[in-house]
């Protein structure tokens, strides 16, 4: 079991963005007012500590000089009741002392080692004026000088009134702090709650975006921030997943009318041949039996190249080609049938790495396409150019409007959609051409000129390009 999906087992509360920030956010408020209240308590302690002890040090200071000058009454003023000051002299007699108890048994063991004055915290001093037992910060200072001999002056006051002051301070914090952070666990809530309400909104419109209803968006909010890009980002990924689902209908639908007329030819003439078996000139319906299946071969094959390449096909395999050779052959190929002039006298030598079959494919797809569109004459050129292999296939035929040069390369496409399917291809052809010039780390595209004209660029080394 992951840590995430215990947490989402034990703490389903905080299994949403909401809860799990609004808890981030309480924790380290948390922490740092905690961090920040320790700091505050220990710099106040420190400085009430340094008030009382720079008051003690002077008071210390000032009952050294009257003890130098001679001049130290019997009784020493204090400023407060918990305060204590006392002499004593170089016998361990006390010479003076502040009214009210003597705290003399416990302070006398503190003796100073030098001429400065020394502070020690004394525990269990007995106060001046009742019976309980406190914790004194104690200054002691000798006297070297005095007249009868060197004194000892004790300057003391009680830490009570720093532990209460700390001790009030504690239970405010105490009950601040949690108020605090409860108000700002609340706005945080809030807070987030109405920056999330976007995503929900997304999200809740997503959930119910069907297969057949892909032409609906999510809102985007006005604002400019991640999530206005988030809301952005995935309606172009809505409009992304309408096109291809509009292509592949289209795809599919294409698909299996171009499938469907030499299937229902072949049941055509099979279904008239076994009704009239006499009559049936069977070497003319095996010709054309042999026709359609070629014609119903030709498109799986297509329809199989396509799909593999869109599946992220291997590269071709990197192998010598001499492309003014596959340029000849088809054109012989296609001279006895074509009824048109094939010019291939411009056809030089084109040497590149590649597959042989796939190159062959699109030379042929290329000069059908052309015989099937020209008027009289296909001219064909071919030879190196700008570090490559340049093939120029030309046509005098009625050419290519040019806000569909682009569009005449997509799968299924005729740009006559009244001409017999029987008389032209299955639409497939340029689509494969390009898609094996990509595959070569070329590219196919039309060019200005009288008719059609269809340029290829080749690489001579073998630059793959999956699709």
């Amino acid at each position: 079991m992951t840590m995430s999906s215990w947490w989402r087992r034990k703490a389903p509360l905080f299994a949403t963005v909401r809860s799990r920030t609004t808890l981030i956010a309480a924790v380290v408020v948390a922490l740092a007012l905690l961090a920040a209240a320790a700091a505050l308590l220990a710099t106040l302690e420190n400085a009430l500590v340094r008030s009382g002890d720079s008051s003690a040090r002077t008071r210390a200071g000032d009952l050294v000089q009257l003890s130098q000058a001679g001049a130290l009454p019997q009784s020493l003023p204090v400023p407060r009741e918990e305060e204590f000051a006392l002499v004593i002299g170089v016998d361990g007699a006390v010479v003076a002392a502040s009214p009210g108890q003597s705290p003399f048994q416990q302070v006398k063991d503190f003796q100073p080692t030098g001429v400065e004055p020394e502070v020690r915290t004394v525990s269990q001093v007995l106060e001046p004026y009742g019976s309980e037992r406190e914790d004194y910060r104690v200054w002691a200072q000798r006297a070297e000088s005095a007249p009868q001999g060197t004194y000892t002056v004790y300057v003391g006051y009680s830490l009570e009134s720093v532990t209460e002051t700390m001790s009030t301070i504690r239970r405010a914090l105490s009950i601040g702090l949690p108020a605090l952070l409860l108000l700002l666990g609340v706005v945080t809530w809030i807070l987030v709650g109405r920056a999330l309400r976007p995503v929900e909104s997304i999200r809740s419109e997503v959930a119910d975006i069907s297969g057949g209803a892909l032409d609906r968006r999510v809102p985007v909010p006005p604002t400019r921030d991640e999530i206005a890009r988030l809301a952005t980002t995935m309606n172009a990924m809505l409009d992304r997943l309408q096109t291809a689902n509009e292509l592949q209908r289209r795809f599919v639908a294409d698909a299996s009318h171009e499938l469907q007329s030499p299937l229902a030819s072949f049941r055509t003439q099979l279904e008239v041949a076994r009704a009239h078996p006499d009559g049936t000139d069977w070497d003319e319906l095996v010709t054309a039996l042999l026709a359609d299946s070629a014609q119903m071969e030709r498109l799986v094959r297509g329809l199989l190249f396509l799909a593999r390449s869109d599946e992220g096909a291997p590269p071709p395999a990197h192998a010598p080609v001499d492309l003014d050779v596959i340029v000849l052959e088809e054109s012989r190929r296609l001279r006895p049938t074509a009824g048109i002039r094939l010019v291939t006298e411009r056809v030089s030598g084109a040497p590149l790495a590649g597959s042989r079959d796939e190159l062959t494919g699109m030379v042929r797809n290329l000069l059908e396409n052309a015989v099937r569109h020209a008027t009289t004459t296909v001219t064909i050129e071919l030879g190196l150019a700008d570090g490559g292999v340049r093939l120029i296939v030309r046509d005098d035929g009625p050419g290519v409007p040019a806000e569909q040069r682009e569009h005449i390369f997509e799968r299924f496409v005729r740009l006559d959609a009244g001409r017999s399917r029987g008389f032209g291809g299955a639409g497939l052809g340029l689509a494969i051409a390009r898609e094996v010039a990509h595959r070569h780390g070329g590219s196919i595209e039309m060019a200005e000129g009288e008719g059609a004209v269809f340029v290829v660029d080749l690489p001579k080394g073998l630059q793959p390009t999956l699709a």
